[in-house]
Formats: structure tokens, sequence, C-alpha cells
């Protein structure tokens, strides 16, 4: 598999973040990446950086939002977008290094509540 800086995921995952108001979210501590070759069959996946790791380095909470060229990159603009609204909600409020499961204390990440959010963002840009 191989990696390469995302800057055009980057600007979007930047304007999702201020058009939605996601101020638990520090911008410039997501890394956008793009990988080929996965065998994966997700579009996009999120990264942390565990709490140790952060210790141990002497740095703040970083997560990296991978998307998956051969898949997210056949996507519509729109799939696009709900897909980086997903993987923007498995970051939590706390923006602690964790990560959010798609079920949590009664609240789901599921089609509906991104979908929820992505009709917030297309009112809003």
């Amino acid at each position: 598999m191989d990696f390469e800086s995302a800057s055009d995921i980057q600007m979007r995952v930047n304007g999702i973040i201020d058009v939605l108001e996601l101020n638990h979210i520090t911008a410039q501590n997501v890394i956008c990446m793009r990988s080929y070759k996965s065998k994966a069959r997700a579009y996009a996946r999120i990264w942390s950086l565990p709490r140790i790791w952060q210790k141990a380095l002497g740095v703040d909470a970083h997560y990296i939002l991978e998307v998956l060229s051969e898949r997210f990159d056949r996507q519509s603009a729109d799939d696009q977008d709900r897909t980086l609204i997903h993987e923007l909600m498995h970051i939590p409020k706390t923006f602690s290094g964790a990560l959010v499961p798609h079920s949590c204390f009664g609240k789901k990440i599921d089609r509906r509540s991104v979908e929820k959010l992505y009709r917030v963002f297309v009112l809003k840009r």
C-alpha cells in the first residue's frame, strides 16, 4: 500500500470543520492522507494517536483521516463529503486521541446521523 499527503482532502475537511462549527476539533491536528492499493473495503478511515504515544512523544492529540483512493475517488462529491463527515464524527468532543465507536451511549454514527449533519453542511456552506 502506498500513501501520499492529500491537500485537496485537507482543504475539504478544514471547510467541513469550519462550516459545521466542529470547534472541538483542532483542524491543524487532523492530517489527511490518500492511500493506494489497499485491499480494504472502506472508502475512508480515521486513525488516532493514542494518549500513551502522545505522552511518550511529547505531542498533542493528532488524527489521520485516510481516504482509500480506489473507492473514495469514485464517489460523487456529495458522497465524498458524507464520507468525510462520517470520519470526523469519530473524533470525540475531548479531542483526546481516542475514537468514538459507531454506537456509543445511545448515540450512533450511521447513515441517518451522517445525513443530518450533511444537510446542515449543505445549508450553511
